[in-house]
């Protein structure tokens, strides 16, 4: 596991005013490469410090944990003018602002993008995670994985015609907007390179939801077609899905004919590819029933773990359908470097992967306001007014309590 003191964005300031998942996930990515990513929180915390359990030893959420490694971690009231001048104080040395704030809050505070930071800073990066953007008819919205989900239309075409529309099982919505966020947060540091100039990123929970229907969204526009519900198989490939056998079950995807001819012969029935119904992908979707059905059939005696790595040894695309604990301690996992440990700390790892400057965890996900007082003193606060933020409850070293 890469445990470099240097990443890619070694140098790069970051201001993480974000909580939940969206923009404390983009928030990581960049300290997983090296930034120096100071995460805000409000008086209350963070509220994903409270989603558990389980709770770690030292009573930090796994929800938290999962997305806020690498951070330094402080505590300031934004509702009080004298949190926002610490804000403005440190983002003075700042490249990078995350936030996801309802639209219209920064701006009231007086710190807008547009009326006031641009100006003040004029290199400054902002990106803004949001449900919906600041206007249009849903503009102003708040957004939540499993409702963008729902409005957007994945989970229209998530499920199976018995279980009807089914919401994705992972925050897909969430983590690709946090992952947008990130792309536009480098592409404005990139152009700013050029420029010296900084720009507003603008992520929403709803473009980045839409930007996922693939293929739905090409077939509407081509042919107007309306996705049907296939559950675990493919509108368009066939086979592409899953099977039980003896054991759990298989996922085959066959993408091609050849791959089509070859997982017939593997099966022992290699006359199936010469069947007129399955001789081209565009046969077998018109016969995706009787397919699936011999399939079924051909491979409900198997064992998938043995079976799927039979298959692509033979040029066949397929898993075995594993449970997340098997995925955790899965050989290949660890061998990509997909398990990060750290004191006690275990999570998974970046997938991106730098050969010269790697990322790599280099402090665990730290208890509400570790790093106050320390970030504080760095900008020039004397302990005598650190003390007295602290007291006044501007800056905070506990929660606070409701």
């Amino acid at each position: 596991m890469p445990d470099a003191s240097k990443g890619a964005l070694d140098g790069l300031k970051v201001i993480d005013l974000s909580r939940v998942l969206g923009g404390p996930y983009c928030g990581q990515m960049l300290a997983d490469h090296g930034a120096e990513v100071i995460k805000i929180e409000p008086p209350q915390g963070d509220e994903t410090r409270l989603w558990g359990p389980p709770f770690d030893q030292e009573g930090i959420s796994a929800y938290f944990a999962g997305i806020n490694r690498n951070k330094r971690t402080i505590a300031l009231d934004l509702s009080k003018p004298e949190g926002r001048e610490v804000l403005l104080k440190l983002l003075a040395e700042a490249d990078v602002l995350i936030d996801n704030f309802k639209t219209g809050t920064m701006e009231k505070w007086g710190i807008g993008y547009a009326d006031t930071l641009v100006k003040k800073f004029p290199r400054l990066v902002h990106a803004r995670v949001s449900g919906f953007g600041e206007d249009g008819p849903l503009g102003g919205f708040p957004g939540y994985d499993a409702m963008v989900q729902a409005s957007a239309g994945l989970v229209s075409v998530n499920g199976s015609p018995e279980s009807g529309p089914v919401r994705v099982g992972v925050p897909v919505v969430d983590l690709s907007t946090g992952m947008n966020a990130c792309i536009g947060i480098l592409m404005a540091l990139y152009e700013r390179n050029r420029s010296g100039k900084g720009q507003f990123i603008d992520a929403t929970l709803y473009d980045s939801a839409i930007a996922l229907h693939q293929p739905h969204a090409p077939n509407y526009f081509t042919a107007g077609q309306k996705p049907k519900l296939v559950g675990n198989s493919h509108g368009s490939l066939v086979p592409y899905s899953n099977f039980p056998t003896k054991g759990r079950n298989i996922a085959i995807a066959a993408g091609n004919d050849g791959q089509f001819r070859k997982l017939a012969q593997m099966l022992g029935k290699p006359e199936l590819a010469q069947d007129p119904r399955f001789k081209t992908n565009k046969d077998r979707v018109a016969h995706r029933l009787e397919l699936e059905a011999e399939l079924r059939e051909l491979l409900k005696d198997r064992d998938a773990d043995s079976f799927s790595i039979e298959l692509m040894k033979g040029g066949v695309p397929s898993g075995a359908v594993l449970e997340v604990p098997d995925v955790m301690e899965h050989p290949h996992t660890k061998h990509r470097g997909m398990v990060w440990e750290k004191d006690g700390y275990r999570n998974v790892g970046n997938p991106v992967k730098l050969s010269r400057t790697p990322a790599g965890v280099r402090s665990k996900p730290k208890k509400f306001g570790t790093d106050t007082r320390a970030v504080l003193a760095e900008v020039g606060y004397s302990a005598a007014e650190i003390d007295k933020l602290v007291t006044s409850g501007i800056a905070l070293t506990e929660i606070k309590k409701a």
